[in-house]
């Protein structure tokens, strides 16, 4: 929307006028109008809950591809795996025990 100044209009012809006249007519309309568009679709819905929405939204997609923190902090089956030195030696040097089988 272009400010019209008194000085600008002073020098202008009757038809310059009410050509300017009729387009800012049209402008000004077409400004209402997306006005009421945008008032309607805010009272529908306000700024607050669209943007809350926005969030559940990305948060639910990025809560599929997340573990919980006890499987991030869980021990890989090749970890499970793994025994010390010690662990080792025990093992070795104390066998379990094999006692009398079932009759």
């Amino acid at each position: 929307m272009v400010k019209v100044k008194a000085r600008d209009l002073h020098g202008m012809k009757e038809e310059e006028l009410l050509k300017q006249l009729d387009d800012l007519k049209v402008e000004l309309s077409q400004l209402r109008v997306a006005k009421r568009s945008l008032e309607f679709y805010s009272k529908g819905k306000p700024q607050e809950i669209l943007q809350g929405q926005e969030v559940q939204a990305s948060g639910l997609a990025t809560q599929e591809n997340e573990k919980t923190r006890a499987m991030r902090h869980q021990l890989t089956k090749h970890e499970e795996k793994l025994k010390k030195k010690k662990q080792q030696r025990k093992e070795r040097l104390y066998p379990q025990r094999k006692y009398a089988g079932k009759a």
